[in-house]
Protein backbone atom coordinates (compact mmCIF):
# COMPACT_ATOMS: atom_id res chain seq x y z
CA UNK A 1 0.00 0.00 0.00
CA UNK A 2 1.28 3.27 -0.96
CA UNK A 3 2.84 5.74 2.10
CA UNK A 4 0.08 8.30 1.05
CA UNK A 5 -2.90 6.04 1.28
CA UNK A 6 -2.00 4.72 4.89
CA UNK A 7 -1.50 8.08 5.67
CA UNK A 8 -5.25 8.96 4.50
CA UNK A 9 -6.37 5.91 6.62
CA UNK A 10 -5.32 7.31 9.64
CA UNK A 11 -6.46 11.12 8.84
CA UNK A 12 -9.57 10.38 6.42
CA UNK A 13 -10.86 6.80 7.40
CA UNK A 14 -13.81 7.36 11.22
CA UNK A 15 -16.05 6.10 12.74
CA UNK A 16 -19.72 7.45 13.47
CA UNK A 17 -19.23 7.73 16.82
CA UNK A 18 -16.27 10.03 16.51
CA UNK A 19 -19.51 12.88 15.62
CA UNK A 20 -22.03 13.25 18.14
CA UNK A 21 -25.49 14.09 16.72
CA UNK A 22 -25.28 17.62 18.85
CA UNK A 23 -22.11 18.54 17.14
CA UNK A 24 -23.31 17.92 13.74
CA UNK A 25 -26.42 20.03 14.45
CA UNK A 26 -24.30 23.14 15.79
CA UNK A 27 -21.82 22.60 12.95
CA UNK A 28 -24.60 22.86 10.79
CA UNK A 29 -26.41 26.12 12.37
CA UNK A 30 -22.97 27.25 12.00
CA UNK A 31 -22.06 26.92 8.51
CA UNK A 32 -25.84 26.97 7.55
CA UNK A 33 -25.64 24.00 5.30
CA UNK A 34 -28.71 22.34 3.99
CA UNK A 35 -28.77 18.51 3.73
CA UNK A 36 -30.63 16.20 1.29
CA UNK A 37 -31.09 12.31 1.56
CA UNK A 38 -32.14 10.86 -2.08
CA UNK A 39 -33.04 7.03 -2.17
CA UNK A 40 -33.06 5.53 -5.91
CA UNK A 41 -35.62 2.98 -5.51
CA UNK A 42 -37.04 0.01 -8.20
CA UNK A 43 -39.61 -2.26 -6.99
CA UNK A 44 -38.37 -1.41 -3.04
CA UNK A 45 -41.68 -1.63 -1.40
CA UNK A 46 -40.35 -3.46 1.29
CA UNK A 47 -37.81 -1.48 2.51
CA UNK A 48 -38.04 1.94 1.80
CA UNK A 49 -40.45 3.10 4.27
CA UNK A 50 -38.55 1.50 7.10
CA UNK A 51 -35.35 3.93 5.71
CA UNK A 52 -37.76 6.73 5.27
CA UNK A 53 -39.41 6.88 8.84
CA UNK A 54 -36.03 6.23 10.38
CA UNK A 55 -34.40 9.36 8.54
CA UNK A 56 -37.51 11.29 9.44
CA UNK A 57 -37.79 10.12 13.40
CA UNK A 58 -34.07 10.29 14.15
CA UNK A 59 -32.71 13.55 11.50
CA UNK A 60 -35.69 15.36 11.12
CA UNK A 61 -38.24 15.40 13.96
CA UNK A 62 -36.00 14.17 16.92
CA UNK A 63 -32.52 16.36 15.69
CA UNK A 64 -32.90 18.88 12.79
CA UNK A 65 -30.03 17.49 10.64
CA UNK A 66 -31.98 16.58 7.41
CA UNK A 67 -33.93 19.25 5.50
CA UNK A 68 -35.56 16.64 2.73
CA UNK A 69 -35.99 12.97 1.84
CA UNK A 70 -36.29 12.67 -1.61
CA UNK A 71 -37.35 8.83 -3.29
CA UNK A 72 -36.84 8.86 -6.91
CA UNK A 73 -38.82 6.28 -8.41
CA UNK A 74 -37.10 4.90 -11.38
CA UNK A 75 -40.29 3.20 -13.16
CA UNK A 76 -41.27 0.77 -10.03
CA UNK A 77 -44.22 -1.89 -10.59
CA UNK A 78 -44.91 -2.31 -6.86
CA UNK A 79 -45.97 0.01 -4.44
CA UNK A 80 -42.78 1.86 -3.94
CA UNK A 81 -44.50 5.35 -4.59
CA UNK A 82 -47.10 4.68 -2.45
CA UNK A 83 -44.77 3.48 0.62
CA UNK A 84 -42.60 5.99 0.49
CA UNK A 85 -44.86 8.99 0.51
CA UNK A 86 -46.68 7.34 2.93
CA UNK A 87 -43.37 7.29 5.31
CA UNK A 88 -43.08 10.89 4.50
CA UNK A 89 -40.95 11.06 1.68
CA UNK A 90 -41.17 13.66 -1.24
CA UNK A 91 -41.41 10.77 -4.33
CA UNK A 92 -40.23 11.87 -7.69
CA UNK A 93 -40.31 10.03 -11.11
CA UNK A 94 -37.16 9.66 -13.10
CA UNK A 95 -39.05 10.57 -16.34
CA UNK A 96 -40.49 13.63 -14.97
CA UNK A 97 -37.60 15.27 -13.97
CA UNK A 98 -35.50 16.55 -17.04
CA UNK A 99 -38.07 15.06 -20.14
CA UNK A 100 -36.61 16.48 -22.44
CA UNK A 101 -33.30 14.73 -22.29
CA UNK A 102 -35.43 10.53 -22.56
CA UNK A 103 -34.09 8.61 -19.58
CA UNK A 104 -32.65 5.37 -19.57
CA UNK A 105 -32.32 2.24 -17.02
CA UNK A 106 -29.30 2.60 -14.60
CA UNK A 107 -28.94 3.72 -11.20
CA UNK A 108 -26.34 6.47 -12.36
CA UNK A 109 -29.14 8.00 -14.20
CA UNK A 110 -31.36 8.45 -11.31
CA UNK A 111 -28.63 10.18 -9.13
CA UNK A 112 -27.23 12.07 -11.58
CA UNK A 113 -31.30 13.25 -12.29
CA UNK A 114 -31.91 13.54 -8.20
CA UNK A 115 -29.60 16.78 -8.61
CA UNK A 116 -32.48 19.10 -10.32
CA UNK A 117 -35.03 18.38 -7.76
CA UNK A 118 -33.15 18.58 -4.37
CA UNK A 119 -32.04 21.72 -2.57
CA UNK A 120 -29.39 20.85 -0.20
CA UNK A 121 -25.75 21.95 0.05
CA UNK A 122 -25.06 18.29 0.58
CA UNK A 123 -26.51 15.26 -1.09
CA UNK A 124 -26.33 11.85 0.33
CA UNK A 125 -27.27 8.93 -1.69
CA UNK A 126 -28.67 6.01 0.34
CA UNK A 127 -29.79 2.98 -1.45
CA UNK A 128 -33.19 1.91 -0.78
CA UNK A 129 -33.23 -2.09 -0.51
CA UNK A 130 -31.32 -1.98 3.30
CA UNK A 131 -32.83 -4.11 5.92
CA UNK A 132 -32.35 -3.40 9.60
CA UNK A 133 -31.62 0.15 8.57
CA UNK A 134 -30.14 2.61 10.86
CA UNK A 135 -29.98 6.47 10.69
CA UNK A 136 -26.36 6.45 11.66
CA UNK A 137 -25.32 5.67 7.41
CA UNK A 138 -26.73 9.44 7.23
CA UNK A 139 -25.63 10.80 9.91
CA UNK A 140 -22.19 8.80 9.90
CA UNK A 141 -21.31 10.28 6.48
CA UNK A 142 -23.06 13.27 6.44
CA UNK A 143 -20.95 14.37 9.25
CA UNK A 144 -17.62 15.09 8.24
CA UNK A 145 -18.87 17.53 5.32
CA UNK A 146 -20.32 19.51 8.34
CA UNK A 147 -17.81 19.86 10.28
CA UNK A 148 -14.40 19.76 7.94
CA UNK A 149 -14.41 22.14 5.11
CA UNK A 150 -11.59 19.86 3.42
CA UNK A 151 -13.48 17.14 2.92
CA UNK A 152 -15.62 16.70 -0.75
CA UNK A 153 -16.98 13.30 -0.59
CA UNK A 154 -17.52 10.60 2.21
CA UNK A 155 -18.49 6.92 1.68
CA UNK A 156 -20.04 4.76 3.95
CA UNK A 157 -17.87 1.30 5.09
CA UNK A 158 -19.21 -1.60 6.97
CA UNK A 159 -19.11 -5.10 6.97
CA UNK A 160 -21.54 -6.99 4.46
CA UNK A 161 -22.81 -10.28 5.24
CA UNK A 162 -23.88 -12.37 3.10
CA UNK A 163 -26.78 -14.84 5.06
CA UNK A 164 -25.29 -16.18 7.98
CA UNK A 165 -21.54 -15.67 6.57
CA UNK A 166 -19.87 -12.76 7.67
CA UNK A 167 -17.67 -10.51 5.60
CA UNK A 168 -18.78 -12.54 2.32
CA UNK A 169 -20.98 -9.97 0.96
CA UNK A 170 -19.45 -7.53 -1.68
CA UNK A 171 -18.41 -9.84 -4.57
CA UNK A 172 -17.98 -7.33 -7.18
CA UNK A 173 -16.26 -5.68 -5.27
CA UNK A 174 -13.81 -7.88 -4.04
CA UNK A 175 -13.68 -10.06 -7.78
CA UNK A 176 -13.84 -6.30 -10.04
CA UNK A 177 -13.81 -3.37 -8.27
CA UNK A 178 -10.83 -3.75 -5.47
CA UNK A 179 -8.63 -4.98 -8.46
CA UNK A 180 -8.86 -2.16 -10.48
CA UNK A 181 -8.68 0.29 -8.29
CA UNK A 182 -5.10 -1.27 -6.91
CA UNK A 183 -4.06 -1.93 -10.09
CA UNK A 184 -4.86 1.66 -11.65
CA UNK A 185 -5.62 4.00 -9.41
CA UNK A 186 -3.33 2.69 -5.77
CA UNK A 187 -4.53 6.37 -4.40
CA UNK A 188 -8.35 4.85 -3.50
CA UNK A 189 -6.94 1.38 -2.10
CA UNK A 190 -7.95 2.34 1.32
CA UNK A 191 -11.49 2.51 0.24
CA UNK A 192 -13.36 -0.40 2.18
CA UNK A 193 -16.78 -0.24 -0.04
CA UNK A 194 -15.72 1.38 -2.95
CA UNK A 195 -18.77 0.43 -4.36
CA UNK A 196 -21.17 0.62 -1.92
CA UNK A 197 -24.40 2.98 -2.89
CA UNK A 198 -24.01 5.47 1.17
CA UNK A 199 -22.10 8.27 0.43
CA UNK A 200 -22.84 11.66 0.82
CA UNK A 201 -21.19 14.77 -1.18
CA UNK A 202 -21.16 18.58 -1.45
CA UNK A 203 -23.27 19.85 -4.46
CA UNK A 204 -20.21 21.73 -5.84
CA UNK A 205 -18.05 18.50 -6.48
CA UNK A 206 -21.40 16.44 -7.66
CA UNK A 207 -22.49 19.09 -10.23
CA UNK A 208 -18.92 19.00 -11.99
CA UNK A 209 -18.82 14.87 -12.41
CA UNK A 210 -19.91 13.22 -14.94
CA UNK A 211 -22.51 10.25 -14.06
CA UNK A 212 -22.14 6.69 -15.51
CA UNK A 213 -25.64 5.86 -16.18
CA UNK A 214 -25.50 1.87 -14.53
CA UNK A 215 -23.64 0.16 -12.17
CA UNK A 216 -20.40 1.88 -12.61
CA UNK A 217 -21.68 5.25 -11.69
CA UNK A 218 -19.87 4.66 -7.72
CA UNK A 219 -16.62 3.50 -9.17
CA UNK A 220 -16.47 6.43 -11.91
CA UNK A 221 -17.28 9.13 -9.09
CA UNK A 222 -14.39 7.73 -7.17
CA UNK A 223 -11.86 7.75 -9.79
CA UNK A 224 -13.43 11.48 -11.17
CA UNK A 225 -13.31 12.94 -7.64
CA UNK A 226 -9.83 12.07 -6.84
CA UNK A 227 -8.50 13.59 -9.97
CA UNK A 228 -10.62 16.65 -9.67
CA UNK A 229 -10.22 17.74 -5.81
CA UNK A 230 -7.25 15.23 -4.63
CA UNK A 231 -7.19 11.84 -2.17
CA UNK A 232 -7.86 14.44 0.90
CA UNK A 233 -10.75 15.70 0.06
CA UNK A 234 -11.85 12.15 0.02
CA UNK A 235 -12.92 10.45 3.38
CA UNK A 236 -15.04 7.15 4.83
CA UNK A 237 -16.62 6.42 7.62
CA UNK A 238 -17.51 3.13 9.73
CA UNK A 239 -21.70 2.65 9.98
CA UNK A 240 -21.11 -0.79 11.07
CA UNK A 241 -22.89 -3.54 9.22
CA UNK A 242 -25.34 -3.52 5.81
CA UNK A 243 -27.71 -5.81 5.34
CA UNK A 244 -29.18 -5.63 1.80
CA UNK A 245 -30.90 -8.26 -0.96
CA UNK A 246 -28.05 -10.10 -2.85
CA UNK A 247 -28.34 -10.04 -6.44
CA UNK A 248 -27.73 -13.55 -7.95
CA UNK A 249 -24.18 -14.41 -9.63
CA UNK A 250 -25.51 -13.34 -13.16
CA UNK A 251 -26.75 -10.00 -11.99
CA UNK A 252 -23.41 -9.80 -10.25
CA UNK A 253 -21.98 -10.23 -13.86
CA UNK A 254 -23.77 -7.85 -15.52
CA UNK A 255 -22.45 -5.30 -12.84
CA UNK A 256 -19.03 -6.41 -13.11
CA UNK A 257 -19.33 -5.58 -16.79
CA UNK A 258 -20.34 -2.44 -16.31
CA UNK A 259 -17.85 -1.24 -13.85
CA UNK A 260 -15.15 -2.63 -15.97
CA UNK A 261 -16.40 -0.75 -19.01
CA UNK A 262 -16.65 2.62 -16.37
CA UNK A 263 -12.52 1.71 -16.00
CA UNK A 264 -11.79 1.22 -19.27
CA UNK A 265 -12.93 4.50 -20.40
CA UNK A 266 -11.35 6.09 -17.49
CA UNK A 267 -8.01 4.58 -18.16
CA UNK A 268 -7.94 5.52 -22.12
CA UNK A 269 -10.98 7.41 -22.95
CA UNK A 270 -10.80 4.81 -25.90
CA UNK A 271 -12.97 2.26 -28.03
CA UNK A 272 -14.74 -0.03 -26.52
CA UNK A 273 -14.08 -3.77 -28.28
CA UNK A 274 -17.20 -5.20 -27.58
CA UNK A 275 -19.52 -3.40 -25.54
CA UNK A 276 -21.92 -6.62 -24.65
CA UNK A 277 -21.29 -9.39 -21.91
CA UNK A 278 -22.77 -12.99 -23.04
CA UNK A 279 -23.84 -15.21 -20.63
CA UNK A 280 -25.48 -18.74 -20.08
CA UNK A 281 -27.66 -20.24 -18.38
CA UNK A 282 -28.67 -24.11 -18.12
CA UNK A 283 -32.15 -24.74 -19.90
CA UNK A 284 -34.18 -28.16 -21.22
CA UNK A 285 -31.31 -28.92 -24.15
CA UNK A 286 -28.37 -27.56 -22.22
CA UNK A 287 -26.80 -24.13 -21.81
CA UNK A 288 -28.34 -21.30 -23.60
CA UNK A 289 -26.19 -18.03 -24.21
CA UNK A 290 -27.91 -14.76 -23.67
CA UNK A 291 -26.29 -11.43 -24.68
CA UNK A 292 -26.69 -8.55 -22.67
CA UNK A 293 -25.38 -5.18 -23.77
CA UNK A 294 -22.98 -3.14 -20.97
CA UNK A 295 -23.99 0.40 -20.58
CA UNK A 296 -22.32 3.00 -22.42
CA UNK A 297 -23.28 5.87 -21.91
CA UNK A 298 -22.58 8.69 -19.72
CA UNK A 299 -24.27 11.64 -17.98
CA UNK A 300 -22.22 15.38 -18.82
CA UNK A 301 -21.69 17.51 -15.35
CA UNK A 302 -25.17 18.80 -14.20
CA UNK A 303 -23.32 22.41 -14.64
CA UNK A 304 -23.69 21.92 -18.22
CA UNK A 305 -27.62 21.21 -18.42
CA UNK A 306 -29.40 24.40 -19.20
CA UNK A 307 -32.43 23.86 -16.60
CA UNK A 308 -30.04 23.30 -14.14
CA UNK A 309 -28.22 26.61 -14.49
CA UNK A 310 -30.94 28.69 -14.99
CA UNK A 311 -32.05 27.45 -11.79
CA UNK A 312 -29.38 28.37 -10.33
CA UNK A 313 -29.62 31.64 -11.20
CA UNK A 314 -33.25 31.88 -10.09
Amino acid sequence: MLEEVERWLSTRSWNVTDRPLHKLVAAKRTTGSTVSVVLPALNEEETVGDIVAAVRRDLMRRTPLVDEIVVIDSGSTDRTSEVAAAAGARVVHRDEILPRIPAVPGKGEVLWRSLLVTSGDIVCFVDADLREFSSDFVSGIVGPLLTDPGVDLVKAMYDRPLGSAPGQGGRVTELMARPLLNMHWPQLAGFVQPLGGEYAARRSLLEQLPFPVGYGVELGMLVDALHLVGLDALAQVDVGVRRHRHQDGQALGRMAAAIYRTAQLRLARGHLIRPALTQFERGEHGFTPFTHSVDTEERPPMTEIAEYRSRRVA
